[in-house]
C-alpha cells in the first residue's frame, strides 16, 4: 500500500506521524517472508451489484488465487453492520444467506478461505466494547461514511452528505468503525482489501491497534497494523444517475445490475442507461460521465482491467448503440457463469448452513486466542 494514500490521526496519546510510518516501514519489509492474514466484509443487503462484483468481490477471488499457501484468508458477512440502518427481519435472514451463496457462487473456496456469518462470532462484539472504551468520540466525528450512509437511506444525493441532519443518527452508525476495528483486530489481521471509501475507518482501526498495545503493554505488541490492500478496481456508476456511484439502496433499480439479473434485465437496463448527445465515443469523465462509466464497465468486464482510453480507441466513428451493444454481451458473459451457480446454490440451504457453521468454528477458533489475551492485558483474566 503506497503509504501517501493514508492519512494518519495523530494526537499526544497516540503514536506520532514518524512512529506509524516507522511500523509501517518495518511491517512492509517483512511482507514476504512472514504470512499475511487477510480479512474482509460485506453487508447482507441485498443481491450484489455489477459495482459490487468488478470492485470488491473479483478482487477476493484474485486474492485468494494468488495469495501463498500460508497467507491465512477470512471473508465475513457483516450482519450487525447491517443492522446500523432499519432492516426488515425476513428480508435481512434471506439476505445473509444470498450472499453466501453470491461468494460461493463467484470462486470463494470454504477449504481455502474462512467464510462466515459475523454474528456468528460473539468475539467481534465484546472486543469492539473494550475498543469502544479507548475511542475518542472526537475521531468518530470525523468519520465521513456514517453521512454518506445516512443520507443514502433518505435517498439523497452523495453531495447532500456532507449537510446531512443527523437526528436520525443512531450510536451503531455513529460508532461502527470500531467494531469494523473489531472485525479486522480479533483474527489480528495484517491486510484488509477495502475500497478507497473506507480507507479513514482503516486509518482509525491502525490508530486504535496502536492505541491498545500503548495502553497493554505485553511482551510484545498485541495487534499489528492493518495494511490497506488497494486491489484494481473500477469505480462503477449509477447507469441513470452517473454522478453517483452504482447502489443497492437506489430507488431506480434500473440505475443497478444485478449479479442475478437474466440476459434480457440486463440488456434493457443498459438500452436505457444515460449517455450525452455529442456525436462520438470518448472518454471523458467530467463532461461525458454517462458514456465514460460504460466505457469503465466494459473495460474491466471484457478485457480483464484493460486501459479504458484503450477501450475508447476501439469506438473512434462508432455510437452510443455500438457500445451499449457490445457492453450488453460483455455483461451477460461475464455474469452467466456466477447467476446460474447462485441459483443452484440458493436451492441448497442444507449445504450453505453448513458452510457457515464450519466458517463460525474456524473464525471463533482463531478469534478466541486473541480475546483471552485481550482480556488478560485489561484486566478481565
Amino acid at each position: 500500500m503506497p503509504l501517501g494514500g493514508i492519512r494518519l490521526f495523530t494526537t499526544s496519546s497516540t503514536a506520532t506521524h514518524a512512529d506509524l510510518l516507522k511500523e509501517h516501514e518495518s511491517q512492509n519489509g517483512q511482507r514476504q517472508s512472514k504470512p499475511r492474514v487477510i480479512f474482509s466484509g460485506i453487508q447482507p443487503t441485498g443481491i450484489p451489484h455489477l459495482g459490487n462484483y468488478l470492485g470488491a468481490l473479483s478482487n477476493w477471488v484474485k486474492l485468494q488465487n494468488t495469495a501463498s499457501p500460508s497467507d491465512e484468508l477470512l471473508f465475513s458477512i457483516v450482519g450487525w453492520h447491517a443492522l446500523t440502518l432499519p432492516q426488515n427481519p425476513q428480508k435481512l435472514r434471506e439476505a445473509r444467506m444470498d450472499i453466501l451463496a453470491v461468494l460461493l457462487a463467484i470462486g470463494i473456496d470454504p477449504d481455502r478461505a474462512v467464510i462466515f456469518h459475523q454474528d456468528h462470532n460473539p468475539n467481534h462484539t465484546e472486543l469492539a466494547w473494550i475498543f469502544n472504551c479507548i475511542t475518542p468520540m472526537g475521531k468518530l466525528r470525523r468519520m465521513t461514511t456514517w453521512k454518506s450512509r445516512l443520507a443514502t437511506s433518505r435517498n439523497m444525493g452523495e453531495e447532500d452528505a456532507v449537510d446531512v441532519d443527523d437526528g436520525g443518527l443512531n450510536l451503531g452508525l455513529f460508532a461502527y468503525p470500531v467494531l469494523q476495528a473489531a472485525d479486522i483486530l480479533a483474527y489480528r489481521a495484517t491486510h484488509v482489501p477495502v475500497g478507497d471509501d473506507q480507507t479513514q475507518h482503516l486509518e482509525l482501526c491502525r490508530v486504535i491497534a496502536d492505541q491498545f498495545n500503548r495502553n497493554f503493554k505485553g511482551m510484545e505488541k498485541l495487534f499489528p497494523l492493518p495494511i490497506q490492500l488497494n486491489t484494481p478496481s473500477k469505480r462503477i456508476l449509477s447507469l441513470r444517475d452517473p454522478t453517483s456511484k452504482m447502489s443497492k439502496s437506489a430507488p431506480d433499480t434500473s440505475s443497478r445490475i444485478l449479479l442475478t439479473d437474466p440476459p434480457s434485465t440486463i440488456a434493457n437496463k443498459i438500452r436505457s442507461a444515460v449517455t450525452d448527445s455529442i456525436p462520438g465515443i470518448t472518454y471523458d469523465p467530467v463532461n461525458r460521465p454517462g458514456t465514460a462509466n460504460l466505457l469503465t464497465i466494459l473495460a474491466a468486464c471484457n478485457y480483464d482491467n484493460e486501459d479504458v482510453q484503450e477501450t475508447a480507441g476501439r469506438y473512434v466513428g462508432k455510437n452510443h448503440g455500438a457500445l451499449k451493444k457490445d457492453l450488453t454481451e460483455a455483461v451477460v458473459e461475464l455474469l452467466k457463469g456466477p447467476r446460474e451457480k447462485f441459483e443452484k446454490l440458493r436451492t441448497e440451504t442444507g449445504y450453505l448452513e453448513q458452510i457457515a457453521q464450519a466458517g463460525a468454528e474456524k473464525a471463533r477458533s482463531r478469534s478466541e486466542a486473541t480475546m483471552v489475551e485481550v482480556k488478560k492485558r485489561v484486566g478481565l483474566a
